[in-house]
């Protein structure tokens, strides 16, 4: 008889509700996050509780509203994420147990890992939906998840999935997800990764900087682990599946707070692309197993407007993983790995 295994997903996560009051406490909860702000405590809780969360909340409200309206009155990626862990039960349902968890906002990673306490799991195999490891998101999950189960009497056996990116079965549903589109009526092709500070891919190391290693053409036992360097393999195992040409695309991030996160940043790069007289361009965000407001509003719409404004004509956007039978198939395969 096999353990008794309870499978935990984890997701960035959502606000309840576009709310201006839903949205601020999911703003208070991340941003106060020492992993994703990494600042002292003294700095950091003035900063976010101070200027940050009280001045971006009602703004950000906004977009979370345009975001439901989108789709229907909903958070995609609650949507996406809760039909992706029911696929998987129905797949993997007499193996292990399966729960979802945010870690930030709800299904609460206590709330959700205190059902698998109180279920007593002989293993529990924690899967952040990451592909590329960053302190800020995996680093976050993993050492919350621990924390928690610090508190337990009883710990089981606890199995971690790290990062994925360079699962070619990964990167074949992302080319799977171009079949829709004609990649020779473009102009260019952006990879755009969600940034991050540049300080943060430089902690990785410990000595030197992530620009002192070239982390943009390979990938070493010392970058292994660093943020940038993976985007940048993601992106060159994609176009080696799409056949593109030096030239054809541009590796970028998008979300930046402020002029030293990791460049080049996508909407500068969108930007040049207009003034050089491109008119359609296509868009991947590998980063990201579910589309949220990354993608769909900040690439979908607020990118779209942008390039118009400049010349442009057309922003297209590569649909995320989502819950797609063949990334189901893929997260069934690399569970199994670990039953």
């Amino acid at each position: 008889m096999g353990k008794k295994t309870a499978v935990l997903m984890l997701q960035l996560g959502t606000p309840d509700s576009p709310k201006t009051k839903d949205v601020r406490k999911y703003l208070s909860e991340f941003l106060n996050d020492p992993r994703v702000i990494d600042l002292p405590a003294y700095k950091r809780k003035p900063l976010v509780n101070g200027i940050i969360v009280p001045f971006r909340a009602p703004k950000s409200a906004k977009i979370y509203q345009e975001l439901w309206d989108l789709s229907g009155g909903k958070s995609p990626l609650m949507v996406y994420s809760e039909e992706l862990v029911s696929k998987l039960k129905s797949k993997l349902g007499n193996e292990a147990d399966f729960f979802l968890a945010m870690r930030y906002g709800n299904p609460s990673m206590d709330d959700v890992m205190e059902i698998i306490r109180k279920g007593a799991y002989e293993r529990i195999i924690i899967f952040p939906l990451y592909p590329q490891y960053a302190s800020a998101s995996t680093g976050s999950c993993v050492e919350k998840a621990f924390r928690i189960m610090s508190k337990w009497w009883v710990i089981p056996e606890v199995k971690v999935i790290g990062q994925f990116y360079d699962d070619d079965e990964f990167i074949q549903c992302f080319v799977n997800n171009t079949r829709q589109f004609d990649l020779n009526s473009y102009d260019h092709i952006i990879f755009s990764y969600h940034g991050l500070p540049e300080r943060q891919v430089d902690k990785v190391y410990d000595s030197g900087l992530c620009s002192d290693r070239d982390c943009t053409h390979e990938i070493t036992e010392e970058n292994a682990l660093c943020y940038k360097a993976t985007c940048y393999a993601t992106t060159r195992s994609l176009v080696k599946h799409l056949k593109l040409e030096e030239g054809q695309y541009t590796v970028s991030f998008q979300s930046r707070l402020d002029d030293k996160w990791i460049k080049p940043y996508s909407d500068k790069v969108l930007e040049d692309l207009a003034k050089a007289g491109k008119k359609r361009v296509l868009v991947f965000s590998p980063a990201f197993v579910a589309d949220c407001l990354e993608t769909l509003i900040e690439i979908g719409s607020e990118y779209q407007e942008d390039f118009e404004a400049l010349g442009g004509e057309k922003v297209d956007l590569v649909p995320s993983l989502n819950a797609n039978d063949d990334w189901v198939d893929y997260l069934e395969n690399k569970i199994k790995l670990y039953l």
